[in-house]
């Protein structure tokens, strides 16, 4: 792990973010067979599937680790495959091509449409919600752990202290919307076929390239306005997300075990630009005013099981500070953090 200085490089990063703990070796010691990735060329998927390969040789068991996905940018592919992820370059919605993909006994499900969900909410729901049944009828005898988001809960006002596994979803616009399909159908096929499942309401997920942190830095660096009408947050740095994630394969369960992975830490919006501003010795604009509700969710389950996020709120913040001060690399992919409407 990087120290309070932060990191060097990409290679750096994405070696931290991939590194297992000795939970998710546990667990993968204990996991029987092949894994495949569905989705890898996200986000979190290519530093997820390497976690796995790592864990796996730390474990002694020899697995093939397969990322599937249609690999737009075949640098990504490249990469996986030298850490060690075999590749498929396949379009998930085609039933041929998702047909013809291996059987294995262990599936991460991670396919998603978020961005330019607004005025594509066929492919939104197409991609969201049809998938997750595709791939249910496919993989109905395997064991899967998939990707919702903290979106479906809709948003919960800021004394709850965040929404709960128990609490009844509502969700707003399309997106989140057909992210709750796709719950939905998990739920269908695991009752009705006895799939075992894990779905992990993830909310903000962070690394030095990407996420809400990195955007309130941007804009702090570049004295752009930041609207903390949202008010509140959780986030939590990517290598903890991923551990907590393929920990869930020893919670897998007809009817879906269901759980919510973030940071424990409730930021505001306002007091992370103050701290980034300080940090990067810039001066902090700020328009809005902070709504009495937000997307936030209470991973408490997650902590009890797995145990809280190995890096806080703060250092991820120190970090993030020195690489975008730095100019070094983003994924130009902004979260939309301010969006109460649902429309992305």
């Amino acid at each position: 792990m990087a120290g309070s200085g932060g990191f060097a490089n990409v290679d750096e990063v994405e070696e931290a973010l991939s590194r297992p703990d000795a939970g998710v070796v546990e667990t993968m010691g204990k996991l029987s067979g092949d894994i495949i990735v569905l989705g890898v060329a996200g986000k979190m998927g290519p530093t997820l599937a390497s976690m796995i390969v790592r864990a796996s040789r730390e474990a002694g068991v020899k697995r093939r680790v397969i990322g599937v996905a249609r690999f737009s940018n075949p640098g990504e592919r490249a990469k996986l495959e030298s850490n060690g992820v075999e590749t498929i370059k396949a379009d998930l919605l085609d039933e041929t091509q998702l047909t013809k993909l291996p059987v294995v006994p262990n599936i991460v499900y991670m396919p998603a449409m978020k961005f330019g969900s607004t005025g594509q909410e066929g492919m939104t729901w197409a991609m969201n919600t049809f998938l997750a049944g595709m791939c249910c009828q496919k993989y109905a005898q395997s064991k899967i752990v998939a990707f919702s988001t903290g979106n479906v809960y809709g948003l919960c006002p800021v004394m709850r202290g965040g929404s709960l596994e128990s609490d009844t979803p509502g969700p707003i616009g399309d997106y989140a919307m057909s992210c709750l399909g796709r719950e939905r159908m998990f739920d269908y096929f695991s009752r009705s076929r006895g799939i075992r499942v894990a779905l992990i309401r993830l909310n903000y997920a962070v690394e030095m390239r990407y996420g809400v942190l990195v955007d309130i830095a941007q804009k702090v660096w570049h004295g752009s306005q930041i609207d903390v009408s949202m008010g509140h947050m959780n986030a939590i740095w990517q290598r903890d997300a991923n551990a907590m994630t393929l920990r869930c394969f020893d919670h897998v369960s007809s009817p879906p075990f269901v759980i919510n992975v973030t940071g424990p830490e409730m930021l505001s919006f306002r007091d992370v630009a103050e701290q980034l501003g300080k940090l990067m010795e810039k001066k902090v604009k700020i328009v809005g005013k902070e709504a009495a509700d937000a997307l936030i969710a209470n991973a408490g389950l997650a902590h009890k099981l797995f145990g809280k996020p190995q890096v806080s709120a703060q250092r991820m913040l120190e970090w993030i500070a020195d690489w975008v001060k730095n100019g070094k690399e983003s994924l130009g992919k902004p979260t939309h953090f301010e969006t109460r409407d649902g429309k992305y």
